[in-house]
């Protein structure tokens, strides 16, 4: 079954949609804007594939408001999927992933096969990685949880609001998932991304973030807000080694021609990352320093980088 799909979504500064209205929230100070998006769903063996379009056919649907109502339709739905194209906003792409987060369906983005991955290439290290990715984070979350109570503390003390931090990133084959980390802003902050980023080119990363605390900034250079993220391991979301986490923001803009990287399990520390971290900010030069690892992937490689990552740590190297 096939329908066109006027949605209407709430988004920051859309070029293209008229009424602006102030957003409800105090904490944002961008206006927002409605506009409808028209999308084709197609129900494919329980999944349901999104497509845009930028006419409307018959017969198609009211626009409703979306996030509410799309979790209300995929609670009633049999898909046990959602398959999102990956030239969709940041936005829409978030409205989509909350639907889906709420109705228990999992969300991807349409991303291009590829057979050149570490875990079809290399089954048995792979396995081995795996294995002792999961027993290593298993054992550093029980023996670092006092340290991770007094983060906890730190946190709560330095400013109001929630000890974690948890955005959609993109995981394996195209998975949307929540990416965990201890909070190191103030609260609300991710409403004001946009407007402290403007239209930076590029990795969406700030030196003098306004938004960071001082117990932040502390934890960042140190790379002690990524401690959480071992949950994501043991969870399967993520590795211990691996190419960068894509954030929502970063992987729309990601050109067609390497879009078949965001099929890899990314990793909370990589070459990337012991290598130019913050000090590269090019989308595309971080593409092609992922890439070059899965190509050349071992499981010695991995345990190279796991074991360079910890005077990187300690120094402080590239973080902010």
């Amino acid at each position: 079954m096939t329908i066109t799909l006027p949605i209407e979504h709430s988004t920051k500064q859309q070029p293209d949609c008229d009424s602006p209205f102030e957003s409800p929230s105090p904490l944002d100070s961008l206006r927002e804007r409605h506009c409808a998006v028209y999308y084709t769903l197609l129900w494919r063996r329980k999944q349901l594939l999104v497509q845009l379009t930028e006419e409307p056919k018959t017969p198609y649907l009211p626009p409703l408001e979306a996030e509410h109502w799309l979790t209300e339709c995929l609670q009633r739905s049999p898909v046990r999927l959602v398959k999102l194209p990956a030239t969709l906003t940041e936005v829409n792409l978030e409205v989509w992933a909350n639907a889906c987060a709420k109705a228990g369906k999992s969300a991807f983005l349409q991303v291009p096969n590829t057979k050149a991955l570490p875990k079809k290439t290399s089954r048995v290290q792979w396995w081995l990685k795996r294995s002792i990715e999961w027993a290593i984070a298993a054992l550093l979350l029980l023996v670092l949880s006092p340290f991770m109570l007094v983060l906890s503390w730190l946190i709560v003390k330095q400013s109001a609001g929630p000890i974690l931090f948890n955005q959609w990133r993109v995981g394996e084959r195209g998975k949307l998932f929540r990416i965990l980390k201890f909070r190191t802003m103030v609260a609300g902050a991710e409403q004001l991304h946009h407007q402290v980023m403007g239209n930076q080119p590029g990795l969406h990363k700030c030196e003098n973030d306004p938004r960071i605390t001082s117990v932040g900034c502390w934890m960042r250079k140190y790379s002690l807000d990524e401690l959480p993220q071992l949950i994501n391991v043991l969870r399967g979301e993520m590795s211990l080694v691996g190419p960068r986490p894509w954030a929502l923001y970063d992987a729309v803009r990601l050109s067609p021609e390497v879009r078949h990287r965001l099929n890899a399990l990314p990793g909370i520390t990589g070459i990337w990352q012991i290598t130019r971290r913050s000090t590269l900010r090019d989308i595309d030069a971080v593409n092609r320093i992922d890439l070059g690892y899965l190509g050349e992937w071992s499981f010695s490689q991995d345990l190279k980088i796991l074991l360079l990552t910890i005077p990187k740590v300690i120094s402080g190297f590239g973080a902010y």
